[in-house]
């Protein structure tokens, strides 16, 4: 079945299919052959799903695309330091093949002709014979296959390049451009007639869109500041003379090619790629511009035209008040934490969180005074920079005044837990836990420990104060003790397999054990007094693992020995089986 937006895209194309204006470039020979009729219209998510439309499998030559992508290789293999002391990045209000520099006789921006052969001789400095192969490999990168060249093209622009020489020679005179001229001038040449196609730049303008991640093959092509760079440049200069219509009137960073092929990457969510080669007299393509302004129109998709809506970042805040982890307390550490239940504060989170996102969590959490402040990020896909910023400053108050921050909700080596881990491991107040329970577990713990006293789990708890033994005599806990036998058991050992058959009631004298199921989230946590395996009364199989968190001291009572003990004495029997049936219930 088709989606909402793959029917608006087959309306698009049909809406424009019709649409006969402009014509096909003539000043490269080779590009005349183009069919004028060819039409397609290719989106790619960041997630990597495409949506296609029309010829959007027919290869035509990259053209002036290229130097967007060029720009970006030339920030990653040089630095912007050098690439900025090369080529400026301000709009030139001239003719994209233009014979003029600025003021500081360096090309205007990286999206004219100066400015794109400048980049190809920064490339060329630093890869020598390698430079091409390396522009090829890099848009072969982003279009996530093997490209090739056009050489009919290559050599019909290398043979009417006169222009380009000429501001080759003028970019030579003004060392801006190093090497030799027919060298670097080969090399864009043959870059921009690099064959792709519109599904092509689809997935490359979704890869920037995607901050230099190609979303279809996962590849790390760009670093995002440099995406950010490129994409920056793109919105003020990357249409030709038509840059400022288009910001105005579609407001989505691209670069178009007298090739007719168009990108738009709308950053964080999708790369439209366009192919008509019919253009108007800017050199952009105009089927590929009416697509765009439609697509835009139609769902918003103005960068300058976005909501934020910082509240939806939070899906809960509160306390602990009427709530617990799942470790077992002690009715004296119940009434601390009872007591105390507004000193630990859990914010759930969700969704990317930017900027805005993040200042408003922050001023959310300094609104009160928490002991422990805990951040669950179990919904939390991605986390900006800037918003990563502001957390580590909210960790420096809370080490500032004693307070313990928890991350919780992710995995320490998923990219999220990476972005965290840049400033995480250098606070001593900050905790990370996998599960939002096991960070409730540690807060707790803290303010039992700051209010109250803590227990000492190592201590034997006897029978006689067994939850499960409640209410029985002090000669039938002794029969009942003669009946069963005490076991240790190592910090780590398995206890109790899941779907093993319930032959032993465990009753837990000293130490910890955690409940578990198969993949490996903890349910629950039992201190001493209380009993596990306790299912086999009721000729149960285990439903769980039972592991111990520390050294653990069990009294072990079989199945067989229980029933001896209910014959002997079947009201105190019964009385057990009450028991279980009010902690099951509670």
């Amino acid at each position: 079945m088709e989606t909402p937006l793959k029917k608006f895209l087959d309306n698009c194309y049909s809406e424009f299919i019709d649409e006969k204006a402009g014509r096909v470039a003539d000043y490269i020979p080779e590009l005349t052959k183009a069919n004028p009729d060819h039409f397609g219209i290719s989106v790619a998510t960041i997630d990597g799903y495409l949506y296609e439309v029309g010829d959007t499998d027919v290869p035509f030559t990259i053209q002036s695309i290229s130097k967007a992508f060029v720009f970006a290789l030339a920030l990653e293999e040089l630095g912007e330091k050098i690439v900025e002391s090369t080529i400026g990045v301000e709009p030139s209000g001239e003719a994209f093949n233009s014979i003029r520099l600025n003021r500081k006789d360096l090309p205007f921006n990286p999206m004219v002709n100066a400015g794109a052969i400048a980049c190809s001789g920064l490339i060329y400095r630093s890869a020598k014979s390698q430079a091409f192969d390396l522009i090829c490999k890099t848009i072969s990168r982003l279009a996530g296959r093997n490209l090739d060249v056009d050489v009919a093209v290559f050599e019909s622009e290398r043979a009417t390049g006169d222009r380009n020489r000429a501001i080759a020679w003028l970019l030579k005179n003004y060392s801006v451009l190093e090497g030799d001229v027919d060298e670097v001038l080969d090399i864009y040449f043959r870059q921009c007639a690099i064959l792709v196609t519109a599904r092509d730049l689809a997935i490359m303008a979704a890869t920037l869109a995607n901050r230099g991640v190609n979303p279809v093959t996962g590849e790390v092509v760009f670093s995002p500041k440099n995406v950010a760079r490129t994409l920056s440049v793109m919105t003020s200069s990357g249409m030709y003379d038509y840059a400022g219509e288009w910001v105005y009137r579609v407001g989505v960073p691209a670069k178009s090619g007298v090739g007719g092929g168009i990108i738009a990457s709308l950053p964080s969510q999708i790369g439209l790629g366009t192919f008509s080669p019919r253009l108007d007299g800017y050199g952009n393509s105009v089927r590929g511009i009416k697509v765009c302004e439609n697509i835009s129109a139609h769902f918003g998709l103005h960068v300058l035209n976005r909501g934020n809506d910082v509240q939806s970042s939070l899906v809960a805040d509160y306390d602990m008040s009427g709530i617990t982890s799942r470790k077992y307390r002690l009715p004296k550490e119940i009434k601390i934490l009872n007591e105390n239940s507004n000193r630990i504060r859990i914010l759930e989170l969700i969704g990317t969180l930017d900027f805005v996102k993040a200042d408003f969590i922050c001023r959310r959490i300094l609104m009160n005074s928490n002991d422990i402040v805990v951040l669950d990020f179990r919904r939390v896909p991605g986390i900006f920079q800037s918003a990563n910023l502001l957390f580590e400053g909210l960790a420096k108050i809370f080490n500032a005044q004693g307070q313990a921050l928890i991350l919780c909700g992710f995995e320490k080596g998923s990219a999220l837990g990476g972005l965290l881990d840049k400033w995480v491991h250098n606070q001593e107040n900050v905790r990370w836990f996998l599960s939002l329970n096991d960070a409730m577990e540690w807060a707790e713990g803290q303010i039992i420990e700051k209010y109250g006293v803590t227990e000492n789990y190592d201590k034997v708890t006897e029978l006689s104060q067994q939850e499960l033994l409640k209410g029985l005599t002090d000669e039938e806990i002794i029969e009942l003790e003669k009946l069963g036998m005490k076991k240790s058991y190592k910090s780590g050992e398995c206890i109790i397999k899941a779907d093993d058959s319930s032959q032993i009631v465990y009753f837990l004298l000293s130490g910890i054990v955690n409940v578990k199921v198969s993949n490996g989230a903890k349910l629950a946590s039992l201190a001493p007094g209380m009993a596990f395996g306790e299912m086999a009364l009721l000729d149960q199989n285990r439903t769980a693992d039972v592991y111990s968190e520390t050294d653990v001291l069990c009294f072990e009572l079989t199945l067989k020995n229980y029933i001896i003990y209910r014959e002997m004495y079947p009201s105190s029997a019964e009385h057990i089986v009450r028991n279980l049936g009010e902690i099951l219930s509670g």
